[in-house]
């Protein structure tokens, strides 16, 4: 149990001591900074504590977003700091310092909260201090300053300011005013009958995964079962992470789940889709895979172009200012928000389309909508980066070779490029994608023409690796190599022109995008990538590439469809075991995604 020490003197009628029980606190009483130290030594370890002003007045609140947040080690609000274990050396040395100063009469005893917090930014921690917006928090000096405080309290409405708060700041048009005006009062419902976030991702995931089974019926009450629990899935969706920030349940655990099970839910959807379109004898697999590739390539070059511009310097571009100055009007905020087709437009367009008119239809229509959403963003995205002058850091270029997945084979290759001209990576990733693509998709199945293709991507696969991607459009780099891999197994699986294996394709594209997905949230929760023997165990992208050709090559169709099936499976079990040991046992730091709607 966390514990808060009170300092100072108990005021009469004051709340604090229950507000700070109803968050779960164990109240410690201290009168001066002698009486601070000897109870905070007492406290164990490896628990929160948190030192408060007795003077205290504010809403509760507002004490739980200053003093409960599991993400940030320290943080503080007026009256009050909080330090999670890894911060409480700083906080006993400035403790410390204050008892001393205390003996030689040096220091005031009804400050000592505030020079406590200002103790700890000097000490070079990164002290997390919330915006309180209209809710309230001081430490009034008088009983007349103290009564203007208290009514200050009374006429705002913290649960309201809450409810307001657990909307996630930025999302799309569908979510704002569709999903989230309602779907609050559910994550309420929820913590107050003391359910998590993470069982309603789960329970997310389960109703997306009812649907994809009433997709697979193939009649047209299941294609509306499905399209009304897809939409329902959504709502649980945007609940999880309404409840995690009304509640400030935030966990490593809990934004992985949210992540991947997204990406999970709307792979398996278009599977159920496509197996109800074949039981009323249309085969969509193709369009199938192509939608999962296209909505993978579009969150790689997201990806790709934050991490590689999200500590940059000197990143400015008339792009940019432009962008900026679109948004000042306001309904053109709406407008580009809705045109890059952000998750709960899409789930919303799929979900009407299944119920409406046929699998083929519903496909055809998300195809041409991401492929607009994904040109027009990767289209400014190109243009800021050629338009501004920006020096990237160690750190984005070290993400960026992650984010490519190059394996055994371009590592040793770069033994004997290191003296090639040194053209830029992008162009190379781009021109040697289209090579092995074109080669897939143009030769008859059984021929060599691919197997030559990929060989020429495996020689040109150490581009990425020969110096820091630190170039203008080097982000493009992981994007052109996932487009090239899976792109390729598509084309393979389109002429062998046997029932199963498109099926057996997108099981393996399906296994490997989940391991570039799960490099993607590791970096983006700092834990770093997927270790390196896993990235050599698979393949690495040029590898499994020129699996996949030479397999194409010797197997027959029936064949190449068992072998797409075993290697999906391989793939699925190494990159899962380890994926899920990982992320129930890791030690990184609490986060919650707060990000561009995906």
């Amino acid at each position: 149990m966390p514990t808060a020490i009170l300092t100072g003197q108990p005021v009469p009628g004051s709340s604090l001591d229950g507000d700070l029980r109803s968050l779960g606190f164990d109240v410690r009483l201290a009168s001066d900074a002698g009486e601070t130290e000897a109870l905070l030594a007492a406290v164990p370890a490896d628990e929160r504590v948190a030192v408060v002003d007795a003077r205290f007045v504010g809403h509760v609140h507002a004490l739980r977003l200053g003093l409960t947040d599991p993400r940030f080690a320290a943080s503080a609000l007026p009256g009050a700091v909080c330090v999670q274990p890894e911060a409480r050396r700083a906080l006993t040395r400035a403790v410390t310092r204050e008892s001393v100063a205390a003996g030689n009469a040096a220091a005031a005893p009804e400050d000592l909260v505030e020079r406590l917090g200002e103790a700890l930014d000097e000490d070079g921690l990164a002290v997390y201090r919330p915006e309180l917006g209209t809710l309230v928090a001081a430490v009034p000096a008088d009983p007349q300053e103290r009564n203007g405080v208290r009514q200050s309290v009374l006429a705002v409405d913290d649960e309201a300011v809450r409810l307001r708060s657990a909307v996630k700041a930025r999302d799309g048009f569908f979510t704002t005013y569709c999903i989230s005006p309602y779907s609050r009062y559910i994550a309420r419902w929820c913590a107050r009958r003391g359910l998590t976030p993470n069982q309603v991702t789960t329970a997310s995931l389960v109703t997306a995964l009812i649907a994809a089974g009433c997709a697979a019926t193939g009649t047209r009450a299941g294609f509306v079962a499905a399209g009304l629990l897809l939409l329902f899935s959504f709502v649980l969706d945007c609940t999880d992470g309404q409840l995690a920030r009304y509640s400030l349940q935030y966990s490593t655990l809990g934004a992985w789940l949210d992540a991947t099970f997204d990406r999970a839910k709307e792979y398996a959807y278009y599977a159920g889709l496509a197996l109800g379109a074949a039981r009323g004898g249309d085969d969509v697999w193709a369009l199938a895979l192509g939608a999962m590739i296209l909505q993978t390539c579009r969150h790689v070059v997201d990806f790709s172009f934050n991490e590689a511009n999200h500590d940059a310097t000197a990143n400015t571009s008339p792009t940019a200012a432009l962008s900026d100055k679109l948004d000042s009007v306001g309904w053109t905020v709406w407008v580009r928000r809705m045109i890059v087709l952000p998750i709960g437009e899409r789930w919303a367009m799929i979900a009407v389309l299944t119920a409406l008119t046929t699998p083929r239809i519903t496909f055809y229509a998300l195809l041409a909508g991401c492929a607009f959403a994904a040109t027009y963003t990767t289209a400014g995205r190109v243009l800021r980066s050629l338009t501004r002058k920006a020096s990237r850091t160690d750190r984005a270029a070290g993400a960026l070779v992650d984010l490519t997945d190059s394996g055994a084979l371009a590592e040793y290759l770069t033994r004997f490029t290191g003296r090639l001209p040194r053209v830029a990576p992008a162009v190379v990733a781009l021109v040697a994608g289209a090579v092995v693509v074109t080669c897939a998709a143009l030769a008859p199945y059984g021929g060599w023409l691919p197997v030559l293709g990929a060989a020429v991507y495996v020689l040109l696969s150490p581009a990425a690796l020969l110096r820091p991607l630190k170039g203008a459009l080097d982000w493009l780099v992981p994007p052109f190599y996932r487009a090239a891999e899976y792109l390729t197994v598509l084309a393979l699986a389109v002429n062998a022109g046997m029932n199963g294996v498109l099926p057996a394709a997108f099981g393996l594209v399906a296994a490997v995008a989940y391991h570039h997905y799960d490099t993607v949230y590791r970096i983006r929760g700092n834990a770093g990538a997927p270790p390196h023997w896993l990235v050599r165990a698979i393949g690495g992208h040029e590898g499994r590439t020129l699996l996949v050709t030479v397999l194409a090559a010797l197997l027959t169709a029936a064949q190449f469809k068992v072998a797409l099936t075993v290697l999906a499976v391989a793939v699925a079990l190494l990159v899962l075991i380890e994926s899920i040991r990982f992320w129930v046992s890791s030690g990184a730091p609490a986060v919650h995604d707060e990000g561009e709607p995906a």
